[in-house]
């Protein structure tokens, strides 16, 4: 029979899919054959908990994972804690509880005798380190741009970043790049827009005009290139000349604070001349791909081509 060092365990703090996560790898280190009991402590008496942790003749093996700790009765939560300060032989118990609620002066007495695992809920700046560490989990080492590219494509809900970076890496086993992310979320138009968008912002002009005839013979639209240009040109316009915490900047501009960085990095090789004329020329970029004249396709490499040279 497997044990553990502490048969108590209380999974702490408001994040939903953290807690079922914790949850999960405690039963499954106690191992595949325990008997799982489910019980909300908000529904039952301290009757049917007395029931649930008592000891068992017919199984070697329990848990009993019991939720919504915060929202129990007196007497049930009172008789829970008693379970856990004598768990009955064979017995994990895993209290789930938010840290808050009507039981939130029981936390110190369950945190005395359980292995806590602490589920809080993220904050912005520790969502990338995250990230890196799910990637971790498949036995990937992504790049901090990828990482970016995933936050900035996926959002901030746990739950879905888990299930793009599992995905991400099984569909490119594991050889995983900022194209592959956009390609994956955003479509091919974007990706090769924003693949010619940093070219040119970085001075590049070899390399943007050669990725912007090809996207264009490949059937990119010209409008989504004129987009991806506009959008960094203005996130330069945005952090130029500013100083600061990136990721203080990065909540006042609306920017995840990995990209507020490199964008601070890439700024500081642009003058104001040189943004202020880049801004222009990204406006009649999108005039002339709205329809408003000229040939569409000259006018994209020109832009690009101007832009990487104010960037040089």
């Amino acid at each position: 029979m497997k044990r553990m060092h502490n048969p108590v365990h209380l999974v702490l703090g408001d994040d939903e899919f953290l807690a079922e996560r914790a949850t999960k790898e405690i039963i499954a280190d106690v191992g595949p054959n325990a008997e799982v009991a489910t019980l909300r402590a908000s529904e039952v008496t301290e009757g049917e908990i007395a029931q649930a942790t008592s000891p068992s003749l017919f199984a070697e093996d329990r848990i009993v994972v019991v939720k919504n700790t915060e929202l129990a009765g007196k007497e049930p939560t009172a008789t829970l804690l008693q379970a856990c300060v004598d768990p009955a032989p064979g017995m994990t118990m895993i209290i789930q509880h938010t840290g808050g609620g009507r039981q939130k002066q029981m936390v110190p007495k369950f945190q005395k005798i359980a292995q806590t695992h602490q589920v809080n809920a993220l904050k912005e700046r520790d969502r990338h380190a995250w990230v890196a560490k799910e990637f971790q989990r498949h036995g990937a080492r992504p790049t901090p741009d990828v990482v970016a590219a995933v936050l900035e494509s996926v959002g901030s809900d746990l739950r879905e970043l888990a299930s793009a970076v599992s995905q991400l890496v099984a569909d490119t086993e594991g050889e995983i790049t900022v194209a592959a992310v956009r390609d994956y979320y955003t479509g091919v138009a974007e990706v090769a827009g924003f693949d010619i968008a940093d070219q040119a912002i970085l001075g590049r002009a070899d390399r943007a005009l050669a990725s912007t005839r090809r996207a264009l013979q490949l059937g990119t639209s010209p409008v989504a290139i004129a987009a991806a240009l506009a959008r960094k040109v203005g996130d330069i316009a945005k952090l130029h000349g500013v100083r600061g915490n990136p990721d203080q900047l990065a909540k006042q501009v609306g920017m995840h604070p990995y990209v507020a960085k490199k964008t601070m990095q890439v700024a500081r090789q642009w003058s104001s001349a040189s943004i202020t004329e880049a801004v222009i020329i990204v406006a009649d970029l999108d005039a002339e791909v709205k329809g408003q004249g000229g040939d569409i396709e000259f006018a994209v490499e020109n832009a690009v081509r101007q832009i990487a040279e104010l960037a040089s």
